[in-house]
């Protein structure tokens, strides 16, 4: 697609590449249509154990009432999920990036940032099912509308929509959410810790160094029980995306307000939706000194409007991991260079930093 040729990847490069946004200047009446069209009908494609099951299912000798799975004993279950599991645990302890939150917001940003192979990033995510509230529309309805240019992440993604004049309409939001976990999860530099809650920050000075973590089960109720102590994951870089206030939601910049990092959490004002959306985009930044806030969670700290729970938060910046660095400084910098193109309809990730 032209859309999806012109993206610039996050690389690592020994002396930090300049990134170029390839959709700057890009001219609004090129979107122009005058009725809503279907476009960007992705056509599946298939794996090679995709082609052994089309094959399988299409044999005459293939008889479900015969059919039986091969066996295995129960102790190897358990092994291969404890052992792949505290394997990644022992990978994390120690990370480059730690995304909290697994909304629209934290699945966008992680999908860039993991472009680069050479940076590790866990995501860690209270619910047992990630993507928020990406799941749905406004007021549980099922469509996604995407502003556009924002729609050129869709193509990126290859996820089919009907387009209108300014803005396309994903008949499902579900399309968009289980379509950006599915490749982003397939990458071998990214792990998703779901159920599991961040309940505090690891902070060494005025600089925020990573999460405590806990199972989100345990967190939720050390009112009923004692001793449950925690663990932790180290990161050069923390990103806040717990959503708006809420049981879990922005306690990223409540626990740095609690302890005194930043003066205040004002709470996001009533909704309008394109105030709120560029607001989103212009203040995603570093608070303090490594934690970035991203979506709904920007509101919460700048008393910004409020947005329909409708969409995504995708936005583009470009992460070199091997900047130059000292046991002073960070080991990588966050080249931002805003590009709108990824600029979805009702809440909005930038990284917008850029820190020595």
């Amino acid at each position: 697609m032209a859309a999806t040729a012109a993206v610039v990847a996050g690389q690592a490069v020994a002396s930090g590449l300049a990134a170029k946004n390839s959709f700057k200047g890009s001219n609004a009446s090129s979107f122009s249509t005058a009725m809503a069209t279907p476009v960007k009908m992705v056509s599946a494609r298939t794996s090679k154990a995709g082609v052994a099951n089309a094959s399988l299912y299409s044999d005459a000798k293939y008889d479900l009432s015969n059919y039986k799975f091969e066996p295995i004993k129960e102790s190897i279950v358990a092994r291969e999920m404890t052992r792949r599991y505290m394997t990644d645990m022992i990978t994390h302890a120690d990370t480059d990036v730690v995304v909290v939150g697994a909304g629209s917001a934290g699945l966008s940003c992680a999908y860039e940032l993991s472009k680069n192979p050479n940076v590790k990033v866990a995501i860690i995510e209270q619910s047992v099912s990630p993507g928020g509230g990406a799941w749905l529309g406004g007021q549980l309805f099922s469509a996604m509308v995407v502003r556009k240019p924002a729609h050129r992440f869709l193509d990126e993604l290859e996820i089919a929509y009907d387009e209108l004049e300014h803005y396309v309409v994903i008949k499902h939001a579900a399309l968009f959410t289980s379509t950006i976990m599915s490749k982003l999860l397939a990458r071998p530099n990214v792990k998703l810790f779901n159920a599991v809650a961040a309940e505090d920050l690891i902070v060494r000075g005025e600089r925020v160094a990573g999460v405590v973590t806990n199972w989100a089960l345990v967190a939720q109720n050390h009112h009923t029980q004692s001793c449950m102590d925690p663990n932790v994951m180290e990161a050069k870089v923390v990103v806040s995306s717990c959503g708006h206030d809420g049981p879990f939601g922005a306690t990223g910049v409540k626990r740095l307000r609690s302890i005194g990092m930043i003066e205040s959490v004002p709470g996001m004002k009533c909704l309008d939706m394109n105030a709120a959306e560029d607001a989103i985009v212009k203040h995603t930044r570093e608070v303090v000194p490594g934690m970035i806030v991203t979506g709904m969670e920007v509101a919460e700290i700048d008393g910004s409007p409020r947005m329909v729970r409708n969409p995504t938060h995708p936005a583009l910046f470009f992460f070199p991991l091997d900047a130059p660095h000292s046991e002073h400084t960070q080991l990588f910098r966050i080249i931002w260079w805003l590009s709108l193109w990824k600029f979805m309809c009702c809440r909005h990730v930038s990284w917008c930093c850029q820190w020595a």
